[in-house]
């Protein structure tokens, strides 16, 4: 899959409160990097508690479930928007749906 943008998950692991993510975040991504997702099905056999929402958006939960990554993803063409990274609290404060 190509990834769109990891500069998102860049930005918010090298952030203090954040440190904590960066192993994760990695993993995520190399593991999101050579995966090919070609329907919610292909991500949930990897990822049990992705949560999938409105108009392809996939939620996978960071760090032991501490932090919230929502995805864009548009499986026909094998791309992977970042959409919002953060905690719960945050993520508590957006609508999934719609970032």
């Amino acid at each position: 899959m190509r990834i769109i943008a990891i500069k998102t998950l860049r930005l918010f692991w090298e952030d203090p409160k954040y440190r904590e993510t960066e192993q994760s975040l990695k993993a995520w991504f190399d593991e999101a990097k050579n995966a090919q997702w070609r329907t919610p099905h292909d991500i949930k056999s990897k990822y049990r508690n992705a949560s999938f929402v409105h108009d392809n958006r996939v939620v996978f939960n960071i760090c032991g479930n501490k932090y919230r990554l929502i995805t864009a993803i548009k499986y026909d063409s094998g791309i992977v928007f970042i959409r919002f990274i953060g905690t719960h609290k945050q993520y508590n404060e957006i609508d999934a749906a719609t970032i």
